[in-house]
């Protein structure tokens, strides 16, 4: 783990978002392999700026199984994802299976707050719908990446808790893509 920053490590909330605002993947609007090369060079570039990597512990299955397995990756995201190191928080498992991968059970709040201040890159948080609610309701995110397609689900969680109100985000960056989706990234507090 980088520990060169001074500064407090931000907490970043990404997430793929359909346009009616559902982050749950009901059905096949998003496929990973499919980012165009802006899309992409976006990510990649937001991935520079992080270190670390956390996830709940069904979305950090879901990637195990997946990122390590992608073969002749054009995206660079496995060898990304490989490279970082990795947090998951879980109360049932033992071994994550998965290298540079750190368990946070217990009270894995704290763990969060001491990982937040310690010198590194961004902490990003993908995925993890129950983790980030938690996140959000303990007021622990700094900023929110939201990859916006222009699909319409119906249906799904939303990256919100029901009932939890947010004061106003400042819009710090927004990216739009040939693939018809957007990028609008807000800071919080």
């Amino acid at each position: 783990m980088t520990t060169t920053n001074a500064q407090p490590r931000r907490l970043v909330i990404s997430q793929n978002c359909t346009l009616d605002g559902s982050i749950e993947m009901l059905g096949e609007w998003f496929d990973p392999q499919e980012s165009d090369k802006g899309e992409l060079d976006q990510l990649l570039a937001e991935s520079k700026r992080c270190d670390a990597l956390l996830l709940g512990r069904q979305t950090f299955e879901d990637f195990r199984s997946y990122w390590p397995n992608v073969e002749d990756d054009q995206t660079g995201i496995t060898d990304d994802l490989n490279a970082q190191d990795k947090f998951v928080v879980s109360s049932t498992m033992t071994d994550p299976q998965w290298s540079r991968t750190t368990i946070f059970s217990g009270d894995w709040e704290s763990q969060v707050r001491d990982l937040k201040q310690q010198g590194g890159g961004d902490i990003v948080v993908t995925g993890s719908i129950n983790l980030c609610h938690a996140l959000i309701e303990a007021g622990l995110v700094d900023e929110y990446r939201l990859y916006i397609y222009p699909t319409v689900q119906g249906r799904g969680r939303r990256l919100f808790p029901e009932r939890f109100e947010q004061g106003s985000l400042s819009l710090v960056g927004s990216h739009p893509f040939a693939n018809g989706h957007v990028e609008l990234i807000y800071r919080a507090g």
